[in-house]
């Protein structure tokens, strides 16, 4: 928690410990008020006491109430502004630390988890520093502070007002030691709400199609149901405090009475002004007695906070502290262009040991196209995606345009590549700006936009929508067709003016004629472009430069499309199970 706060910025930092200034201000005026009514008090039981000076003691109090809560509202609201831009801050960071995660860090948390801490995470620690400012500071200094006014005021009343404090204390710290380890569970519980939820509204249209309403609603039910019975566990244990206290500030006053009404009968009547100055005494004393067991409510109000953020600012601390795998390098410029080199790259995941790919060598030239095809779980998402470098290879080196791919700085990196993804991937917005996403080393255009979208054969759609280019595009693209996101998301590559293009089973989504006229687009209008290809149809690929075929990680044919029918039996299964006779033979039908 320490740690998080260190990242309130100057500005709240001054808020705050003006803040604290105010808090101070307002102990001070609120314990003034029991001297006052001491005084109060003696000048009623005192005979020739004048009304003037009654109206004056009571104008000195209500001015130091008066005082006080103009200083607890411009004290809430400076602690609202510190919480809140401590707040900011915190998420601006955590948000721009997960932008930075690769593969890696992205297994070891989940998309909801993420989401969770971004958000409820963030929110619990910002009740908690909004109410601190106050009440932090101000309970533990008025009970201190009340300790000292009372301390020789009388020791029986001293030993009873302390009694009550510690049996408070033990009750707190016994609370809390029990209520901590569930509030971690709390978090859990609730990440697993979010991807129970997350899970079900992505995948809406499936759930419909098979009539899975039911088990979903009992799915989600299961997960409510657990973390419903944590949180009353949570609840009903703090249920306790808030009674107990009540309780005790209420026994201590009847207490405090009893046994100074027993303490002012001792003294003789005759004695009047020894018997006032005790009452006097006695009032204060039950006033100040008061205030140390309001200081304990208070207290009590942060223990049901702290728990919680406390367990929040753990998890932001395990997001902020997350080290990176992938470091960028500082190289810009480069010997060549549009180059890759693979060397005995072999690759596994961080969560097993075994290779997903074993020594792959290959080199591609400018505007030369390469591509890969094997069976599912053959590894060739894994491969295109070490020459975008989303990972690094656990052996073996990669080249771009002839220097190692760890050595450039990231944005010289992408700079050099447009990536289109097996799953097409678009944001809110309008079609103009997803065709522009991110930056680039080109100046955008919408004469690029154009351009761009027909060479990804997406004009003809994009024309006939009423805004056209500025055609407004919902949440993951959910207002077009598949084809159509695919299409949009080639575009958004090719608006790029890369120099290796990466196409990671793109085509899978168009048709054959769509498919067809891309690729003949691509090869008029892009022919110094290197491209990488990963397909699952050979009428994709038959055409391309070299095509490396991968079985279980490993490469185990290389050449052209007629080589590869001579001399590797894994890509001839595959060409047979695809392609006519007629094709195979050399002959392309066109669509």
């Amino acid at each position: 928690m320490i740690h998080l706060l260190r990242k309130i910025r100057a500005k709240e930092a001054w808020m705050a410990f003006v803040c604290i200034l105010l808090v101070l201000g307002q102990i001070y005026f609120d314990l003034k008020l029991p001297d006052y009514m001491s005084d109060l008090t003696v000048l009623i039981k005192t005979p020739g006491s004048t009304t003037s000076d009654i109206l004056n003691t009571g104008t000195k109090m209500l001015g130091c109430t008066v005082v006080s809560a103009a200083l607890a509202i411009f004290c809430g609201f400076l602690a609202a502004k510190v919480a809140a831009g401590f707040s900011f801050v915190v998420r601006r960071e955590v948000f721009h630390k997960v932008s930075d995660f690769g593969q890696k860090e992205m297994f070891e948390f989940s998309v909801p988890s993420l989401i969770n801490r971004t958000t409820n995470d963030i929110t619990q620690v910002q009740m908690l520093v909004a109410m601190g400012l106050q009440i932090m500071i101000k309970a533990p200094v008025m009970a201190v502070w009340a300790v000292i006014k009372i301390i020789n005021k009388s020791w029986q009343l001293s030993l009873i007002t302390a009694g009550y404090i510690v049996f408070l204390l033990a009750m707190m710290a016994i609370v809390v030691v029990i209520v901590v380890p569930r509030f971690k569970r709390v978090q859990k519980l609730t990440d697993n709400i979010n991807l129970v939820a997350r899970e079900n509204l992505t995948g809406i249209n499936v759930v419909h199609a098979f009539n899975a309403e039911d088990y979903q609603n009992k799915k989600f039910e299961g997960a409510n149901d657990i973390l419903m019975k944590t949180q009353l566990a949570n609840q009903r244990t703090f249920a306790v405090l808030m009674p107990a206290v009540n309780f005790a500030m209420n026994a201590l006053a009847l207490t405090i009475y009893w046994v100074g009404a027993a303490l002012i009968n001792k003294i003789p009547a005759a004695d009047l002004a020894e018997r006032l100055t005790t009452f006097g005494d006695v009032v204060v004393f039950g006033t100040y007695a008061s205030y140390v067991i309001m200081s304990i409510m208070m207290l009590v109000m942060i223990m049901m906070l702290l728990p919680a953020a406390q367990v929040s600012a753990v998890r932001i601390n395990e997001v902020l502290n997350t080290d990176i795998l992938l470091r960028e390098g500082d190289a810009q410029n480069a010997p060549e262009t549009g180059t890759i080199e693979f060397r005995h790259v072999s690759f596994h995941y961080p969560s097993s040991p075994k290779n997903v790919l074993e020594d792959i060598s290959f080199s591609v030239k400018k505007g030369e196209t390469i591509a890969f095809i094997g069976a599912t779980g053959s590894g060739k998402t894994t491969l295109v995606g070490l020459a975008a470098r989303f990972y690094d290879p656990t052996n073996g080196e990669v080249f771009l345009d002839g220097i190692n791919i760890k050595d450039y700085s990231f944005d010289a990196l992408y700079n050099r590549i447009g990536y289109v993804t097996q799953k097409a991937v678009l944001f809110s917005g309008d079609i103009r700006e997803n065709i522009l996403f991110g930056e680039s080393r080109e100046t955008p255009s919408d004469a690029d936009v154009k351009t761009a979208l027909f060479l990804a054969q997406a004009s003809e759609f994009v024309e006939k929508l009423p805004g056209g280019i500025h055609s407004s595009i919902a949440q993951g693209g959910t207002n077009v067709s598949g084809g159509q996101k695919q299409r949009l998301s080639i575009a958004r590559a090719l608006a790029r003016k890369p120099e290796i293009l990466i196409f990671d089973d793109s085509f899978s989504a168009l048709d054959y004629q769509t498919d067809a006229k891309l690729r003949a687009g691509l090869a008029a209008q892009l022919s110094d472009t290197t491209c990488m290809i990963v397909a699952q149809r050979i009428g994709t690929i038959r055409h391309a430069d070299r095509i490396i075929v991968l079985d279980e990680g490993k490469s185990v044919g290389v050449g052209t499309h007629e080589e590869l029918m001579q001399s590797c039996d894994v890509y001839r299964e595959i060409a047979m199970s695809q392609l006519s006779a007629e094709e195979l033979g050399g002959k392309e039908v066109n669509l």
